[in-house]
């Protein structure tokens, strides 16, 4: 796995570690590393954090059945059925996709009232299609990949302490935390790819909706979080949204996404904290159609986006404590779906793992 040595080598610097903290930070002072925008920092504090999450998504579904790909091609009727080289089936279907986020934030607090944050991404995916020949029937005419990487959008944020700051070093707490958030449309949208077509053809086409690498709109994401610690139990919970504003430049918007988390966390040292958490989530499908996305592939058909989730997610905190590491802190989280109803055909996610970095100055 490819980020195994930066888990491990992270791990064995805070497990060699003395537990003795000159400054009274936990491990579980923040939340789940996968949870954005859980606390607000003192007047003066900055912060760097990095992220890398790392998606992986295997067969298809429609609703909450799983559906194989010589199902799709015989049963399912192509969007664009009688313009000019199209079929009346789909034609083309996904099999497998992975999907890598880089992102790098910083967030830097004016007051004890306010923190503002702001984070960039660079986004890389790839997906394994497999092309049936033109007409009907189950004959495979061949495989391909596409492969699309570039800039995603931008978030900033303001973070507002509800409850005001707990003391440094207490250890029960209570933190409700307002965010409002704006997504910037800085990522690309127009990424291409070489396709094989069912009748043999290798044109090089702009890639589906969900292969691009951002939205084109301006999204309103607020969220609340509450978080909370009672000796070396923790617990906390984050209601969020994007919510787009318009349409981008090709006429087109994703769908609204409304999303719920919980979790507790069990703190049996300092510096160490493990937590559960289940994520719930509901997307709506694409609002309107961009002219060049046009094919007989489940991933072009707008109508074929969104649906709901439900992931269970474990993960780890560590924060070490003196040295040339004090204050550094690492999280990582691995979870996997256990509820999908997806308005199908469409790729089921399979497992996802986020590893992140955070220090604050």
């Amino acid at each position: 796995m490819k980020y195994a040595s930066l888990g491990a080598g992270a791990l064995c610097a805070a497990l060699l570690a003395s537990p003795a903290y000159a400054d009274g930070s936990y491990a579980d002072d923040h939340a789940p590393i996968g949870v954005m925008g859980d606390h607000a920092h003192r007047k003066g504090e900055f912060m760097l954090s990095f992220r890398t999450m790392h998606m992986e998504m295997d067969g298809n579904r429609i609703g909450t059945d799983e559906v194989s790909p010589d199902t799709i091609v015989t049963t399912v009727p192509n969007r664009f059925a009688g313009m000019p080289g199209q079929p009346p089936t789909l034609r083309i279907v996904p099999t497998a996709m992975r999907s890598d986020m880089y992102m790098l934030g910083a967030m830097y607090a004016p007051s004890d009232v306010v923190t503002l944050m702001v984070m960039g991404n660079y986004v890389e995916k790839e997906m394994d299609l497999t092309t049936y020949m033109g007409g009907m029937g189950t004959n495979v005419r061949g495989t391909f990949q596409t492969n699309p990487k570039a800039f995603g959008d931008t978030k900033i944020a303001a973070l507002v302490p509800l409850l005001g700051l707990p003391p440094k070093g207490a250890i029960d707490t209570d933190e409700l935390t307002l965010k409002a958030g704006v997504s910037l449309p800085t990522g690309s949208t127009d990424e291409t790819a070489q396709i094989l077509t069912p009748m043999g053809d290798t044109p090089t086409m702009r890639v589906p909706y969900a292969m691009q690498a951002g939205t084109g709109t301006f999204d309103l994401e607020p969220a609340l979080t509450y978080k909370g610690r009672r000796g070396a139990i923790g617990f906390g919970a984050q209601a969020a949204a994007s919510i787009k504003l318009d349409e981008n430049k090709w006429g087109y918007a994703f769908g609204d996404s409304y999303e719920a988390t919980a979790w507790l966390s069990y703190r049996p040292a300092q510096w160490i904290s493990f937590s559960g958490r289940v994520k719930a989530r509901t997307t709506g499908r694409i609002q309107g159609i961009d002219p060049a996305i046009m094919g007989p592939v489940q991933t072009a058909n707008p109508d074929f986006q969104g649906g709901d989730r439900v992931d269970l997610i474990g993960g780890v905190n560590l924060v070490a404590p003196h040295g040339a590491l004090a204050g550094h802190r690492l999280g990582i989280e691995l979870g996997v779906p256990v509820y999908q109803n997806l308005n199908g055909p469409q790729m089921a996610g399979d497992w996802m793992l986020t590893v992140g970095w955070q220090k604050a100055f």
